[in-house]
């Protein structure tokens, strides 16, 4: 029990420091800075990493602790606090709720990353529409292509 709640606390520093490296891929991407994306994108992948192999050791070490408890393979947190003795109960529910919620913390982080990307795509994509001179395209709700006319644009190449 003692080396799951070890990797249980590795992993909590993993998730913790992956929701930090997804904030501050959200501030490169809310100040503009994207020349550090894909430094940033690269450091994200390689701890998603680290985080698959710690979950694939967790996964490993809780099911020969279901088995000593009696229970099934891949039990779950909550299955494994049920089962143990103390002080294990209040351990492993301590683990999941930080789990929980640092998994809550990047799911916000995440989305508001998302949402910074598809504008900032958005934009280029109009800005490159309008000095090429090309219609925007926009969707009706059935899916459906309209396209504006062209129209003529003025731009200012003296910036």
């Amino acid at each position: 029990m003692d080396e799951l709640s070890q990797i249980l606390w590795r992993e909590r520093e993993l998730l913790e420091h992956l929701a930090y490296k997804l904030e501050v891929e959200r501030l490169l991407l809310s100040t503009g800075r994207t020349q550090w994306l894909p430094k940033a994108t690269r450091e994200i992948e390689d701890l998603l990493a680290t985080i698959r192999e710690t979950e694939v050791l967790r996964a490993a070490v809780a099911d020969d602790v279901a088995a000593r408890l009696g229970l099934g393979p891949n039990p779950s947190l909550v299955a494994l606090a049920e089962a143990a003795d103390e002080p294990w109960p209040a351990i492993l529910a301590d683990h999941r709720d930080a789990l929980v919620s640092i998994a809550r913390e990047i799911a916000e982080v995440s989305e508001d990353a998302k949402g910074l990307l598809t504008a900032g795509y958005r934009s280029a994509r109009e800005t490159l529409l309008a000095i090429g001179g090309g219609a925007t395209e926009s969707y009706t709700h059935d899916g459906a292509a309209v396209t504006d006319a062209r129209r003529s644009h003025l731009l200012d190449r003296s910036l």
